[in-house]
């Protein structure tokens, strides 16, 4: 390694340090207010759940703090992550094209706002309707229902979290279409193994019954034929532009 490679490496560490510290700093601010906040939000989601009034039991010692401090996580990753994401686009800017800079910049929030939509489908939707179907199969066992709030949480947290990150397909497939790695013809022949893979994904975060499986998978696969249709949007409005300036032309 020559000395103007060991300097180039010295000023990436360097600028690293520098965006790492900052979201750390971001990170702990809104740590601290989404303790402040965690009880307020325990007892709105206690009072106000999509499915049912539920009693929460605690079998550990330990169980009501890990929730607390799980439930301020959260509300802070709420407001740490579009500033963590524009921090890492600060850092990797220099080594994107001009249209790929632009390109990652415009879909940080959109990406955010789809993750958004999907934590609010698969909490105010999907959830209800699998604790709907094992509160349905534990009555008909004449089981006693007794929750303990871990449980509960996980599994929750077991369902929308799969389900928001697939809601994230749009802000993939529309920045991957922009930098031109993706095209819709590509998109179309890729439908078949695209539907079989969201077909899978809905069987397992839903519960075992083909209403339930149909009710996870028909808007997931209208996510994809979503995509499809704004990919050919946007494909289309690049062609006038690699045409004009001479640059890359995707077919």
């Amino acid at each position: 390694m020559d000395v103007q490679q060991a300097m180039s490496l010295g000023s990436h560490l360097a600028e690293l340090r520098k965006r790492i510290i900052a979201v750390a700093v971001v990170f702990a601010g809104a740590m601290i207010a989404g303790l402040l906040a965690a009880p307020g939000c325990l007892a709105f989601m206690k009072l106000h759940s999509p499915a049912f009034q539920v009693t929460w039991n605690v079998f550990s010692p330990w169980d009501g703090l890990r929730i607390y401090m799980g439930i301020a996580l959260v509300l802070s990753l709420i407001v740490a992550l579009p500033f963590t994401l524009y921090q890492l686009w600060l850092f990797v800017k220099d080594g994107l094209q001009p249209v790929e800079q632009k390109a990652a910049l415009k879909f940080i929030p959109f990406s955010a706002l789809c993750f958004i939509l999907g934590l609010a489908f698969a909490y105010f939707v999907v959830f209800p309707m699998s604790l709907a179907f094992t509160t349905k199969v534990n009555t008909e066992m004449e089981l006693v229902e007794t929750y303990g709030v871990a449980a509960y949480f996980g599994f929750m947290f077991n369902i929308i979290v799969p389900l928001a990150l697939a809601f994230e397909l749009p802000a993939v497939v529309l920045f991957l279409t922009r930098i031109g790695l993706l095209n819709p013809a590509l998109l179309h022949s890729m439908r078949r193994y695209a539907y079989l893979l969201l077909v899978i994904i809905s069987a397992l975060i839903s519960p075992p019954d083909l209403i339930s499986h149909l009710m996870v998978a028909v808007p997931m696969i209208a996510l994809y034929e979503g995509s499809v249709l704004l990919a050919g949007w946007m494909h289309r409005r690049e062609l006038p532009r690699t045409d004009k300036t001479g640059l890359r032309h995707t077919a």
